[in-house]
């Protein structure tokens, strides 16, 4: 006897009974609840409204030069503003803190710098953060050398042309030259308080609220020598407003292959005190959100007109993954505890 072929069961269109309603809806509310419904809608939806970029530091330094080269691109990539919000004090850590202590929506970022990230646990006897648990790393944006400048005219008055010039006056003449900084803990600093120490010199440390009020004093002739970041004080090397002595890398930047090392100019192996620029999100940050912001970073660094403008200025664009990143601040923290040792240099 034939075997009759089975029917598909038909779907009941009949709309729930009010118990079996009322259990879809507590399911479905504990699935909300514990992020597994409406989390991929919620981040997909991002960004709805504009991004901040907390820059730690007063405008006109290379950290700001850099959040306002990447901000235009993230804007046009998102289709929403990302607004460059100057946030200086303590050495970077008043916007670093203030970004740390922000919601993890994405919706505030920060460049953080060598500084913020990697000095300032060894330099501050009472940091307001966690330079690691208490950010998201997204990418790396750019690794640049610092640079020694004097005031152009104030060189020549002395008679100082060269690193081992300067060293030579200072020796003779101690606490008659004065140093700037962007702020106590800065790359800038601690390259000006290494010098100090492998040299023997005395200089008298001036902390701004950022390299470019720094850099206005210099150039107004108020202050002597700063160890600039490269980007920052290459305009006014150009103009010749700045004498440019060495590069505080390890080796010559491209963009000023004539220009010797610290160590070869003043004789001081193993000198090195560069400086980096990261962009980090406040801790909690969807994961999603942190891999699209460095994706589109990455290929924004990678665009011929960025990239081409950033490395003629000494900076070297980077984009790598957060993990790579993270790996470099951890490693930075390690580098940076026994040179601020070394140096010297606290801040209580």
């Amino acid at each position: 006897m034939r075997q009759q072929p089975t029917r598909p069961r038909a779907v009941s269109s009949q709309p729930l009974q009010p118990g079996r309603r009322r259990t879809v809806l507590a399911l479905s509310a504990a699935l909300v609840g514990l992020g597994i419904v409406g989390t991929a809608t919620a981040q997909s939806a991002w960004p709805s409204k504009p991004v901040r970029i907390v820059v730690p530091f007063a405008p006109g330094g290379t950290t700001d030069l850099l959040a306002r080269s990447l901000a235009p691109e993230l804007g046009r990539v998102f289709g929403q503003n990302f607004i460059v919000d100057n946030r200086a004090g303590a050495g970077g850590n008043v916007g670093a803190d203030a970004v740390a202590k922000s919601a993890g929506d994405g919706y505030t970022l920060l460049m953080g710098t060598v500084g913020t990230h990697g000095i300032n646990q060894s330099l501050y006897a009472r940091l307001p953060y966690d330079p690691q648990k208490d950010f998201a790393p997204i990418t790396l944006v750019a690794a640049v050398p610092n640079v020694m400048v004097m005031n152009a005219n104030r060189a020549r008055t002395l008679g100082i042309n060269t690193v081992a010039d300067f060293v030579r006056y200072a020796r003779a003449n101690p606490g008659r030259l004065n140093m700037a900084s962007s702020g106590n803990g800065t790359s800038i600093h601690l390259a000006g308080e290494l010098f100090k120490a492998r040299t023997g010199v005395f200089m008298t440390h001036i902390p701004y609220r950022g390299s470019g009020p720094a850099m206005a004093d210099m150039i107004a002739g108020n202050v002597d020598v700063m160890f600039d970041n490269l980007p920052s004080a290459m305009p006014h090397i150009q103009s010749g407003s700045l004498k440019a002595f060495a590069v505080t890398s390890a080796a010559r930047s491209p963009a000023l292959p004539d220009l010797p090392t610290i160590a070869e100019a003043a004789s001081l192996p193993g000198f090195e005190a560069s400086s980096w620029f990261g962009l980090l999100a406040p801790a909690g940050t969807p994961p999603d959100v942190v891999n699209r912001l460095q994706q589109e970073v990455a290929k924004a660094l990678n665009e011929p007109t960025i990239k081409d403008r950033l490395m003629s200025q000494g900076a070297v664009p980077s984009g790598n993954t957060p993990a790579e990143f993270a790996r470099l601040i951890s490693a930075e923290i390690a580098k940076w505890a026994p040179v601020v040792k070394a140096s010297g240099a606290r801040v209580d």
